[in-house]
């Protein structure tokens, strides 16, 4: 494949995930255009968290092909995937409860340490890196909650915490697993402002239930039921098309 400037930084191409004769991902492919913010959207069982984790190697495919930013990963591992540049959030919280907003994000800074994990080192070296853990904290809005243990953060902080720590791995896409589930009208609100905000110089590709959601950051939006692809396209034409109305007729906005 080209390197050109036009290229998606996300491709699959054809891709088949069975389980034990299962087939839960039918010959799907996908491209994720560099800078947008991609939606994945279906009703219950559509396949939508097998598609994230193929996508981010958790899962081996089937079948088909898998690139990022022109590079064939297909055979290549979730912690490789991650070094070039494509880090995800889960939908359960992934954080250190015990440890606070500030250590969780120095945690995640030293992930690409030439030394690795620094735990032993001085207190000098770990407090080197408090100000981009502090600058991160600001950048999702929490900076507040620095000194707070993350099992003291309100659950919308808590993600909000969960995306600094994704930053803090200075990902070219971030990969957000249902970021506003389980969450109030407010903290909805303010994950919303932050995905747009954490966008501007990233491509973002999320699961997410919220269609509101959906309809008022994506530029493109792929439409899965039972593990293909059913439609795509901004969220007007998706909206308007009879096969996703159908799909979603009976159906929770969910996965």
């Amino acid at each position: 494949m080209s390197n050109g400037a036009d290229e998606p930084i996300l491709r699959l191409e054809n891709v088949s995930k069975s389980f034990f004769g299962f087939l839960a991902v039918r010959d799907f492919s996908l491209d994720v255009r560099r800078g947008s913010i991609h939606a994945l959207i279906g009703p219950n069982g559509a396949g939508k968290t097998t598609i994230f984790n193929l996508a981010t190697k958790t899962l081996p495919p089937t079948r088909g092909r898998i690139f990022f930013k022109g590079t064939d990963i297909t055979a290549r591992s979730a912690s490789e995937v991650a070094r070039l540049g494509m880090v995800r959030s889960f939908q359960i919280s992934a954080v250190f409860a015990s440890l606070t907003a500030l250590e969780n994000v120095k945690i995640a800074l030293q992930r690409f340490r030439p030394d690795g994990f620094a735990f032993w080192k001085s207190s000098k070296v770990l407090h080197a890196l408090d100000d981009r853990a502090m600058a991160l904290l600001c950048d999702v809005g929490i900076e507040s909650y620095a000194h707070a243990r993350a099992s003291e953060l309100p659950y919308g902080r808590r993600r909000a915490l969960e995306i600094a720590t994704t930053l803090a791995l200075d990902p070219e896409l971030l990969m957000l697993d249902e970021p506003t589930a389980g969450m109030g009208h407010e903290d909805v609100g303010r994950i919303s402002d932050l995905i747009r905000t954490v966008a501007r110089d990233r491509t973002v590709l999320m699961v997410e239930h919220n269609l509101s959601i959906v309809a008022n950051l994506s530029d493109q939006i792929t439409v899965l039921a039972r593990g293909e692809r059913l439609a795509e396209g901004t969220y007007d034409v998706v909206s308007r098309d009879p096969a996703v109305i159908e799909a979603y007729v009976g159906s929770e906005h969910h996965d």
